[in-house]
């Protein structure tokens, strides 16, 4: 592994263990050369995926994008970190195990769409208000109204 720091391709690993609820080996690495310590993360990845963009476009799919953007949507909401990267890790398997590499960008926004609003309604509305490309206030009020069960009506004896 190539340490971050100075380039020296020549790091020792100094601790191994399970991280995020043993879907991954977090690596506590050294770097003999400039003293720099840094961590890496290891693991499975079932296949390569490819994100068709609503456009055409294809690009690799990227997990920290995945990440950064469902972090994002659960700021300052009161969930712990190990559950969000539960969730990922949930997330990016489930697409893995989809039999196709080529996912569409719509699949992948349904899918964390599925898992934020079990987890936190307000990081779905964030989440939907960007992949659905909200324009306007009341395309908020539009979406949280779907969202609001009917108010049961009351009927005078």
């Amino acid at each position: 592994m190539r340490c971050p720091f100075c380039g020296n391709t020549d790091t020792q690993v100094k601790d191994s263990r399970p991280a995020e609820d043993h879907v991954a080996i977090r690596r506590r690495r050294f770097c003999p050369a400039c003293g720099g310590r840094f961590t890496t993360y290891e693991r499975v990845q079932l296949r390569d995926l490819t994100v068709v963009k609503k456009n055409g476009k294809r690009e690799d799919f990227d997990r920290d994008k995945l990440s950064r953007s469902i972090r994002i949507a659960l700021q300052k909401r009161p969930i712990e970190h190990e559950r969000i990267d539960q969730m990922i890790s949930g997330i990016v398997r489930r697409l893995e195990s989809m039999g196709d590499s080529d996912i569409p960008s719509d699949t992948i926004g349904a899918i964390v769409m599925e898992a934020l609003a079990r987890i936190d309604t307000v990081a779905y509305v964030r989440f939907a208000s960007v992949y659905k490309n909200f324009q306007a206030a009341d395309d908020f009020e539009e979406f949280v109204h779907e969202l609001r069960p009917p108010a049961p009506s009351s009927e005078d004896d």
